[in-house]
């Protein structure tokens, strides 16, 4: 049964160039570890909503946007072994320094998630 890692990120507009090279930089690692797809996309038609919405989930500010994000894998298991190898990954861990990131990560939601529903 599949598996995903899912993400939800607010970026400043004026970095989406830096996180898009971040991101295709770690999706290569990923995919290098065996990860069968790593996608990234940026919020076109995303309202806040008045309870919840993808703009209050990562408390947008008025210069920001949301990427959502996902990594597809064969299992758990899979993943679990992936990730540990991508996280040991030098290449990765210089991309990872908070002060430089193009993005704020304690605003960042994520979690792995079984497959529930394939058409």
């Amino acid at each position: 049964m599949s598996y995903v890692d899912g993400f939800v990120v607010a970026v400043p507009k004026k970095k989406l160039a830096a996180y898009a090279k971040m991101s295709k930089q770690a999706g290569k690692i990923w995919r290098e570890y065996g990860a069968l797809d790593y996608r990234e996309w940026v919020a076109e038609d995303v309202k806040v909503g008045k309870l919840t919405s993808f703009p209050r989930s990562v408390k947008l500010k008025r210069d920001e946007t949301v990427v959502f994000s996902w990594i597809t894998y064969k299992s758990r298991k899979q993943r679990d072994r992936i990730n540990a190898k991508v996280m040991a990954d030098e290449r990765l861990k210089s991309m990872a320094d908070p002060k430089s990131l193009p993005f704020d990560a304690k605003r960042m939601i994520y979690g792995g998630f079984e497959s529930l529903v394939e058409v």
